[in-house]
């Protein structure tokens, strides 16, 4: 960030001192990921029943908003430096560029994998990533400047990382909103867990479902099941339990099995009931 902040300001490059922003809250950001990994580590206590784990979540949709933050700011600069374009030395920054393409490749293969299990791995990820693109941009920008004395080449360039930025901000921030707002997670549709479950031996309704993810990799379910009054309860949670496990990999459920009134088989998602005639259930 330091040699980008120098070689900008000496070479006159936006690209560079935009990217060196952008590194500024990588710092940031791979801190603040570091701190809420940590805090997410510790066990639940007291009141914070689920311990500290949605610390990640904010983590990265803190990510979020600084990577757009930072994109609006190089969007301005780069179309003021269309209008009133300056000289850039091209190629001081396609030497700098390239050697942050080297040094951000290297951080972002070491994030890669952990990225694709956490949420809050993932924006540390998608901040590297976007650096990758940013200097591959200033190297191309630098480039052609020096083959063809064109400066308004850094500022298109900067344009073009400034539309990553704010790729990798509504991805973030989509999929962290999702999250606080506890929405079900795409792996696990309601409906058809609901249905799985009313079809299983003795179920006689499902109501209360639902399904929400607490955080990363950690989603959860609650139901409240009525069975036939002959059945029995601890058996029939079981099996769900067992069928909530291996079709749709929900391990943290939390059942609450009854014994039914009448024979009636519904499913109940909020507001929604389907329901299905004894025939069709069998």
């Amino acid at each position: 960030m330091a040699g980008e902040i120098v070689a900008g300001m000496v070479g006159n490059s936006l690209a560079l001192l935009a990217d060196a922003g952008h590194m500024l809250t990588d710092a940031a950001a791979l801190g603040f990921a570091l701190v809420a990994s940590a805090m997410a580590a510790r066990p639940a206590a007291g009141r914070w029943t689920f311990g500290y784990s949605r610390l990640e979540i904010l983590a990265a949709q803190a990510n979020g908003i600084t990577l757009g933050l930072i994109a609006l700011w190089v969007i301005w600069s780069a179309v003021h430096r269309l209008v009133s374009p300056e000289d850039v030395r091209g190629g001081l920054v396609l030497v700098v560029a390239l050697a942050g393409v080297v040094v951000s490749l290297a951080a972002s293969v070491v994030l890669a994998r952990a990225s694709r299990a956490s949420l809050n791995v993932r924006g540390a990820f998608l901040h590297v990533v976007t650096d990758v693109a940013a200097f591959g941009a200033a190297a191309l920008a630098g480039g052609l400047i020096l083959a063809t004395g064109w400066n308004r080449f850094d500022p298109i360039a900067s344009l073009a990382v400034a539309a990553l930025l704010l790729w990798s901000s509504v991805q973030l921030l989509r999929e962290s909103t999702v999250i606080f707002l506890e929405r079900a997670p795409s792996s696990a549709d309601p409906d058809a867990i609901g249905r799985a479950l009313v079809v299983e031996d003795d179920v006689v309704e499902v109501h209360d479902l639902h399904v929400w993810t607490v955080t990363s990799g950690f989603p959860a379910l609650s139901a409240h099941v009525l069975v036939t009054p002959d059945a029995d309860c601890h058996a029939a949670r079981r099996r769900l339990e067992h069928t909530l496990s291996e079709r749709f990999g929900l391990t943290h459920t939390t059942l609450q099995v009854d014994h039914a009134e009448q024979a009636t088989t519904t499913v109940e998602l909020g507001e929604a009931v389907a329901r299905r005639t004894p025939v069709e259930r069998r």
